[in-house]
């Protein structure tokens, strides 16, 4: 099964292993990702970067061999390396969501494959906690920069459901942790 299959079954390749990533994540999963994008989306008006969700690869050694990797979201802004539903360029700022059946992939591989990549900022969200770990490139490594849980009970000492994040690689993108886990129990 090669990229020409995707539109059928949701899968990724890395390392020469193909992973199904089917059946299709909690509606959490989805809404959380939806709630991100919709907000990237609208911060991303009038700029010559775009941003995708769940359907656009990113192959990471396009010289080397066919592997890839289907982000939840992904932010580029080099369009020379994209071509129909791949994308071989460095992605400015990736988002994985946390499902039980790819948790270990997501947090050490990708995670890993993002950072030797070069990808500025990651974000890993994990919508049954619903924490968010956000990571900078820093001299070629990752650092968790911020860690939140949300804590959207007012009466709580810790609330922090208006916290806001804002996008490393594009400041004027900000969203609190309410927006980000909006319909998400």
């Amino acid at each position: 099964m090669g990229l020409a299959v995707r539109d059928r079954v949701r899968e990724e390749k890395i390392n020469g292993v193909i992973y199904d990533m089917s059946p299709s994540p909690h509606f959490r999963h989805g809404m959380i990702n939806g709630n991100i994008f919709a907000i990237i989306k609208h911060g991303l008006k009038d700029s010559m970067c775009i941003v995708s969700m769940e359907n656009l690869d990113f192959k990471y050694h396009p010289d080397v061999n066919d592997d890839y990797l289907c982000p939840d979201l992904m932010i580029i802004c080099d369009r020379k390396y994209l071509k129909g539903g791949v994308y071989s360029g460095i992605p400015k700022f990736v988002v994985e969501t946390l499902s039980p059946s790819s948790t270990k992939r997501d947090r050490v591989e990708k995670k890993g494959i993002y950072e030797s990549s070069g990808v500025e900022e990651l974000w890993i969200i994990s919508p049954k906690e619903r924490a968010v770990e956000i990571y900078y490139l820093e001299d070629g490594e990752y650092s968790l920069n911020q860690n939140y849980i949300l804590q959207d009970d007012i009466e709580e000492e810790y609330y922090n459901a208006e916290t806001e994040i804002t996008l490393r690689v594009f400041p004027h993108i900000k969203m609190t942790l309410a927006e980000i886990f909006e319909g998400v129990e």
